[in-house]
């Protein structure tokens, strides 16, 4: 067992007048040479005359450079790492404090960081060790680099692109935490390292804050794999670089949205870090590993080999707070035990036996006799054994260890062993089954071969012969049972409603339901053609052919003109011109008229009947079974009202704006009409169609309108409309 060494590097001041001045020293104590200190001293934030000293395993000024640190601290790990045993190195500290400069340097020869000179050492001992076994020994190096962003694992030697927005995943193998899916590439020297490290470090994530111009904004990890090849023997040991990110207090950093979301994962990482060092300080039995990817992979106290820490310092008074936070951070770490267990040495080939419950590995015993003859036999030899002697025990164990020799299963008096009452033996008798006998061993007979043709020539055979068999025997053929008549008849239904011969019955309701909705809007000569369409369908039904010969009867009278009738004067275009009055109508009632009004204004009002009901042929109710039916107590409500009766203009002479407003309407000037009350642009073009078009809307006649009742039957125009047009014109 060893301890986490942990040592201490002070960056240089970098502006004195904006960071305030140096309170950070170094000293050396223990007996330690004064050119190497071990001790940091800071003051007390409260009491600058209160000294802390915190003692570590060595600790660098300002004055310190890369090779310096490398030689006496990085290079010992090396000789471990080819031994067998695993290396983590990671640098810890404030933002601004100098762990990347640390660990990855610049581009001259003096300023390489940790990470460069590492490898090029590793590089010299591989071709050392070729070397100096005369090419018996082989080794090779994998190179994986990943970052850890908003706590999302990020593969460094890919492209950005193929990036995915969750990332890697971690899972556990063997006690170790490994990156699902990550990328290891062989470097065969160190120039083609430091090309892909470069290009790498183009895809990390970093930014500009206000205490670091080139701010790390994610946790780096450097993982290189040492293969030693000797004969059949590999053995793989790993290094781990790690530069984490530094901690940030965001109101001196001044970060924006992007930069801040960025310093929470940083600093919540670094919290659990602190945490799972506490909890291994202190001795817990549960370690915070999984609330952070950082932690899992970093495993503080789990990995087996040797760890170094580098805490990076920045000695102005600007830091003071964090300083001392790292340097208490830094005196727990360095107490963390780690295991230093060497990496065994695998043969090609063979992979390593894993102990499980399951698999060839473990030797099970022989089955055992069924519990009954075991409870039976147990139950006959009670009274073999004398009183006080310890009974046999009626079960047996399995263990991963064969049985030498097997006990009989009936013991008898003189042959059974005496047992001490206070130790258990470590062998007791049990019953179990003799080792079943092998089979002699027979020869190996080779499959038969069997062509699909003569396979097909088989099956065909054997059908042939069932169906000659079935022919010869009739008394094995299952007779079938008659369909009765009525059967029949079903399905001759059926078959000529599927080929559509049912009569044309379906066609003809169709024009029925056409016909009552033409009914119903007014269009008698609509509504007619299509019951002449429903009868072809329907010859003998009585009450549809009463109701053509009402409909044609009342097409021939409109189409005559009667003086004694009140409907509208009907003219056609070619004899008479636009406007011209042909007669005056009388002023008398006509209940056909009246009563085709009403309908009218309570269809538009209150029609509510199912227009999709069949039409049943089965019987009417009465000849008039197809005209929409009211009810008498809203025809009265609606036609009160209104205020205005069919034949109150009618009854009596014309009241002088009744004559104005027939005027207007016959005279079809559509600027006059559309200035009436209640009348647009678009209601004074229908009313003029419907005075020029008639019915059916071809242009065939023109319509006069001698009274408002006349008005209100017109397409378009309702009574409440006649009612607005005509208290419109109150000045005339």
């Amino acid at each position: 067992m060893g301890s986490i060494r942990v040592f201490a590097r002070i960056r240089p001041q970098q502006d004195q007048g904006k960071e305030g001045e140096c309170i950070v020293s170094t000293a050396s104590i223990n007996g330690v040479q004064p050119s190497q200190p071990n001790v940091v001293r800071i003051p007390n934030v409260k009491n600058e005359n209160e000294v802390y000293s915190f003692q570590l395993s060595s600790v660098y000024d300002q004055c310190s450079t890369q090779q310096t640190i490398f030689d006496n601290e990085i290079a010992p790990t090396i000789k471990h790492l080819f031994n067998g045993f695993d290396v983590t190195i990671f640098a810890y500290g404030v933002t601004g404090t100098g762990k990347t400069h640390t660990m990855r340097g610049g581009k001259s020869l003096a300023d390489r960081g940790i990470i460069p000179r590492l490898l090029s050492s590793a590089y010299r001992r591989c071709r050392k060790m070729e070397k100096d076994s005369a090419g018996r020994t082989s080794v090779g190096i994998l190179l994986s680099y990943y970052e850890i962003y908003n706590d999302k694992v990020f593969d460094l030697l890919e492209p950005p692109e193929k990036r995915t927005s969750t990332g890697l995943q971690l899972r556990d193998n063997g006690g170790k935490t490994v990156v699902v899916g990550l990328t290891e590439r062989p470097c065969e020297s160190l120039k083609e390292f430091e090309k892909l490290y470069d290009h790498a470090n183009i895809s990390r994530s970093t930014a500009c804050t206000k205490l670091n111009a080139n701010s790390s904004r994610s946790h780096a990890i450097l993982c290189f794999k040492v293969v030693v090849t000797t004969g059949d023997e590999v053995r793989v040991s790993t290094a781990s670089a790690i530069d984490l990110a530094g901690s940030e207090d965001n109101r001196r950093t001044d970060n924006g949205k992007e930069r801040l979301v960025e310093s929470a994962s940083i600093n919540k990482s670094l919290f659990v870090l602190a945490k799972c060092v506490e909890a291994l300080s202190q001795k817990q039995a549960r370690i915070p590993y999984r609330e952070s990817k950082m932690t899992r992979i970093l495993s503080l106290g789990q990995n087996s080999g040797l760890t170094v820490m580098i805490l990076n310092l920045a000695p102005s008074r600007s830091y003071h707070l964090d300083t001392i936070s790292s340097l208490n951070f830094a005196n727990r770490t360095k107490k963390i035990e780690v295991r230093e267990i060497e990496n065994e040495p695998v043969i090609k080939g063979l992979s390593r036996a894993i102990p499980t419950l399951m698999g060839p590995t473990i030797q099970r015993q022989p089955l055992r006799p069924l519990a009954s003859n075991i409870r039976n036999t147990a139950v006959g030899d009670r009274a073999i054994f004398r009183q006080g002697d310890k009974p046999m025990r009626a079960f047996a164990v399995y263990s991963d260890k064969p049985r030498n020799s097997s006990v009989s299963i009936h013991p008898n008096k003189e042959t059974s062993k005496h047992f001490s009452p206070l130790k258990r033996p470590s062998e007791v008798s049990t019953f179990s089954r003799p080792a079943k006998r092998r089979s002699p061993d027979r020869p190996h007979r080779s499959p038969i071969s069997i062509s699909k043709t003569a396979i097909e020539d088989m099956i065909e055979k054997k059908v042939t012969d069932i169906l000659a068999a079935r022919a010869l025997d009739p008394s094995s053929t299952p007779s079938v049972p008659g369909i009765s008549e009525e059967v029949k008849k079903r399905l001759e239904a059926l078959e000529q409603k599927i080929d559509g011969q049912e009569d044309g019955r379906e066609q003809g309701l169709t024009f029925l339901l056409m016909a009552k909705k033409h009914t119903l809007r007014g269009e008698d000569k609509s509504a007619l053609r299509m019951f002449l369409q429903a009868r072809e369908h329907f010859p003998e039904n009585a009450k549809l052919a009463v109701k053509i010969e009402r409909l044609q009867s009342k097409l021939k009278g409109c189409q005559d003109y009667d003086k004694g009738s009140d409907r509208i004067t009907i003219v056609p275009a070619s004899n008479t011109r636009a406007g011209k009055l042909t007669g005056k109508p009388p002023k008398s009632t006509d209940a056909e008229a009246d009563t085709r009004y009403k309908g009218r204004q309570l269809i538009d009002d209150d029609y509510q009947e199912d227009e999709t009901a069949p039409f049943s042929d089965g019987g009417y109710d009465s000849a008039d079974s197809f005209r929409y039916r009211t009810k008498s107590k809203k025809a009265s409500k609606k036609a009160i009202s209104n205020g205005l009766e069919p034949n109150n203009e009618t009854d009596g002479p014309d009241t002088p704006r009744t004559k104005r407003l027939l005027s207007i309407i016959n005279s079809r000037d559509v600027g006059q009409i559309r200035l009436l009350h209640g009348v647009g642009a678009r209601r004074a073009e229908a009313l003029l169609e419907a005075l020029c078009g008639g019915e059916e809307g071809d242009g065939s006649c023109q319509v006069v309108v001698h009274s408002l009742a006349q008005l209100g039957h017109l397409r378009g125009v309702g009574f409440k409309t006649v009612e607005k047009m005509r208290s419109g014109l109150v000045g005339t």
